[in-house]
């Protein structure tokens, strides 16, 4: 082979390296967007349950316009998308979840996670990571 040959070979080498480093830089950050969208949609349907205790009387099982005693259901505790818990307990005007995924989020150090901030009339999510 010619110098040429070698020159356009290595540098054909090169460009595919780097465009599966890239490739994968991409499925990679994807793959966190994808987990703290979900964990956003989920900890917003805990945020409406919240929110249903809240306004449902005492007599009936809810809070009698209250957070204090809400608990997340067992089946919404987890699922592939990450756990939740109760980060701060409720009080008579507001909850605040937690949601921590499966994905290391953007510090590169600890997961994708999220915050809600719920009150009778309001849903505050904030992106931790």
């Amino acid at each position: 082979m010619g110098q040429q040959q070698l020159l356009l070979l290595v540098l054909g080498v090169i460009l595919a390296g780097i465009a599966v480093v890239v490739g994968l830089n991409l499925f990679h950050a994807y793959a966190v967007s994808v987990n703290r969208d979900s964990l956003i949609s989920d900890i917003d349907h805990l945020a409406f349950r919240a929110m249903e205790y809240y306004r449902k009387p005492i007599a009936q099982g809810g809070g009698g316009n209250s957070f204090v005693g809400f608990v997340i259901p067992m089946v919404l505790m987890s699922n592939p998308n990450g756990t939740f818990s109760i980060s701060t307990a409720g009080t008579s005007s507001t909850i605040v979840f937690q949601a921590v995924g499966t994905e290391t989020g953007n510090d590169g150090n600890t997961n994708v996670a999220v915050q809600a901030t719920v009150t009778s009339r309001s849903v505050d999510i904030v992106i931790l990571n």
